[in-house]
């Protein structure tokens, strides 16, 4: 027996000196690692796949000269010969593929914010660095075409669509509460923070079969992949004080952000137009942390705040003012996986969990409503030949809403199943399509749908082309009825989309025109949504219009500047409606024009926003016409200033509508007429004319001079 393991340690032994490691980082010409990369020798089974990180190591024990192999798109294949025995770890520089970053792209509906992609219109910074936006998502998205301004509510209305046809990811998988909950007609903000995403996408329709349960849009977020350092970043601002911390090592990483708001501080000094009992206040948080595998990458991502709020409220149908107190609490966290296995093979697996909580107190009505919601994916990728690549997978979504309100307890269970499949064919360098279909398979109210998706494009040029798209889609009814009835079908909506696009050297230019149409949607018969109403699918609707968008950061030196322009037509028979009209959030026409200016003699970046947008509609019921009233147009220029005090410390000043533009977002009308038949009203305007900011960011870092001027 101890010759047998005496043979075996010999053997051990000579092949163990037989193999030699080859490994290395593969990297662009900006010093960015590439990850996926596939490193092999050519004629032989080894080999291996970069990390996230760029990195690789495989082991060989072929000997001599050998040619290794160095590919990934879109870069140019890298062929170098090696001697074995000499080998040692090195740094390997992939340049771009010209040919393949002249290729179309489909674009229809579809608008980038992120470094890596080749059709941004936004970069991550601008997320924070646009005047007039308080830090948030969603308020920056409002410059881009497509989007309109309702200032009341603070979430995204698209093309024609409610806030609710909407739907929000990070990583791939849903958020089914996306917003912090508030009251009456105080503007609400997203629950997350800019800082850890690296690029966004923002699509307003035609979007992949993918992604359901959406009827207008989908916002997709991704989080970072790989910190560039390990850093600390303070905060401290007239509504707050906020701390984020970076940690990288061996093959993981982790990031989070805290913060506190107070706007009790602020309210004292500069009173807005409503009566704060309590003002609002907040605690929260995310984190991601990453664990980087030789051919895939976990992230764990979550996200808490927990919110309360008291407030007195002028009512035009109660002669004092009611009282609306509310504490939130939001909690979500998802895991995703995504790897390469076998022969040109992806995959993606994830799974979230989201829970959100509201109590509180409606004049003298308790209420306390609590959803938990539940989404998890699988896809698998197939790269099948260099013009044909091909996905499908399958997602499922559960959710359980319950409310408690003048102690009626209401509640429903939802579960959704859903299968997917997506198709690129690329026929040349100039010509694309995306095929897919979705089918989707509603319990709780019983029912199976397909939904066909279908998009094209052309390049006419080098930086010049054509794209098409054109999907199904539908959703399921929001809460609001679903607490009275389940007796519905799902709402749908079509969506056909033409786009042209131009993008070269630091400038884009995007026009699109679209058509969308609306059926299923529910009508009800009372004046507002109650247990005892009778409700349909009845409704329909559609919306039409023209998108301009245009970005510049060529022409003038330190200069970057957008402008968006937006038309559109849309007219709805839904909820209550008599008859078919344009609803209450869409306006006619909205422009932004945003500009952010580097002075380096100041050491100073100054930036301006100036929004427009025509009058909304509203319901006049001393007018015999049905929402027939238009208020007068918006109009909102903000202004901001960072000033650079050393490489690491920053101050920062903004204020929003600094000229005071009296804005109004509509009416409230009293339920009865007074005694001379007239219904008075009272107008919803911003619960601030203006609203001033001032911050101070440090950074500590080990570099010494990463700071925190591409976050404002």
């Amino acid at each position: 027996m101890k010759s047998i393991v005496n043979i075996a340690v010999f053997f051990f032994t000579i092949l163990s000196f037989s193999q030699t490691t080859i490994s290395g980082k593969i990297i662009d010409v900006k010093n960015n690692p590439i990850p996926n990369a596939n490193v092999y020798l050519d004629g032989t089974y080894d080999g291996s796949t970069a990390t996230v990180l760029g990195e690789f190591s495989f082991t060989t024990s072929s000997t001599g000269s050998q040619i290794l192999v160095v590919s990934a798109l879109p870069f140019e294949t890298l062929k170098m010969t090696i001697s074995i025995a000499q080998y040692q770890y090195q740094t390997v520089i992939l340049k771009q593929n010209t040919t393949e970053l002249n290729e179309v792209v489909i674009t229809a509906g579809t608008l980038e914010a992120g470094d890596k992609s080749r059709v941004s219109v936004l970069k991550p910074l601008d997320i924070l660095t646009t005047a007039g936006n308080p830090g948030d998502i969603v308020s920056a998205l409002q410059t881009l075409p497509g989007t309109q301004i309702v200032g009341e509510s603070g979430r995204l209305f698209v093309r024609g669509g409610e806030a609710n046809e909407t739907q929000t990811f990070i990583d791939g998988i849903r958020v089914a509460q996306p917003y912090i909950q508030t009251t009456g007609n105080v503007p609400t903000r997203s629950t997350f923070s800019p800082l850890l995403f690296k690029g966004t996408t923002f699509s307003t329709g035609g979007y992949s079969a993918e992604y359901g349960e959406a009827l207008s849009s989908v916002l997709v977020m991704n989080t970072i992949d790989a910190p560039d350092l390990d850093k600390t970043e303070v905060s401290l601002m007239t509504v707050g004080l906020g701390v984020g911390n970076t940690r990288k090592w061996d093959k993981n990483s982790f990031s989070i952000n805290t913060s506190y708001m107070n706007l009790a501080p602020y309210q004292s000094l500069m009173p807005d137009n409503i009566n704060w009992i309590k003002p609002y206040q907040s605690i929260g948080g995310e984190s991601v942390y990453r664990h980087y595998f030789d051919r895939g990458l976990f992230k764990f991502y979550t996200s808490f705040t927990a919110a309360k709020l008291d407030v007195e409220v002028e009512n035009i149908n109660f002669p004092n003012k009611l009282r609306t107190s509310n504490t939130n609490t939001n909690f979500y966290t998802n895991t995703s996986y995504k790897g390469r296995f076998g022969d040109n093979w992806k995959v993606f697996a994830g799974i979230s969990y989201g829970y959100s909580r509201n109590k509180g107190t409606f004049d003298i009505i308790d209420y306390d409503a609590a959803e938990n919601a539940i989404h998890s994916k699988l896809t698998f990728t197939k790269l099948i030949s260099e013009g044909i690549k091909t996905s499908f997978g399958c997602d499922y979504y559960y959710t359980k809403f319950n409310q408690n309100a003048a102690n009626f307890d209401r509640g429903y269970d939802s579960n959704i199943a859903a299968l997917y499949s997506e198709t690129d064919i690329l026929f040349s360098k100039n010509l694309i399509s995306k095929v897919g279909f979705r089918f989707s398979k509603n319990y709780l109210l019983y029912e199976s749908s397909i939904s066909p998706r279908l998009a094209l494009a052309y390049k006419v040029a080098k930086n010049k082309q054509f794209s098409f798209a054109y999907g199904n889609f539908d959703q399921t009814p929001v809460k609001e009825y679903l607490l009275f009835t389940t007796q519905l079908q799902s709402e749908r909506a079509q969506h056909y989309i033409f786009n042209y696009e131009y993008n070269k050297n630091k400038q884009i230019f995007k026009a699109e025109v679209y058509y969308k149409n609306y059926d299923n949607l529910v009508k009800y018969d009372t004046q507002a949504v109650q247990y005892n109403s009778n409700y349909t699918n009845s409704g329909t609707g559609f919306a039409k219009g023209l998108e301009l968008f245009w970005r510049d950061s060529k022409n003038i030196k330190n200069l970057e500047y957008w402008i968006s322009y937006s038309y559109i037509d849309s007219k709805r028979d839904y909820q209550n409606f008599p008859k078919e009209v344009t609803p209450n959030f869409v306006a006619d026409h909205t422009m932004s024009l945003v500009s952010k200016y580097w002075i380096q003699k100041w050491r100073s970046q100054i930036g301006a926003t100036y929004t427009f947008a025509s009058g909304r509609p509203y319901n006049d019921p001393n007018s015999a016409n049905f929402m027939s009233g238009k208020t007068k147009t918006y109009n909102n220029f903000s202004a901001n200033w960072a000033y650079l005090i050393s490489p690491q410390k920053i101050l920062f000043f903004s204020v929003t509508n600094v000229f005071g533009f009296d804005n109004v977002f509509g009416y409230d009308y009293a339920n009865k007429p007074s005694s001379d038949g007239v219904y008075q009203r009272q107008a919803i305007i911003p619960t601030a004319d203006r609203f001033f900011f001032v911050g101070f960011f440090w950074t500590l870092s080990t570099d010494k001079k990463v700071n925190q001027l591409e976050n404002l």
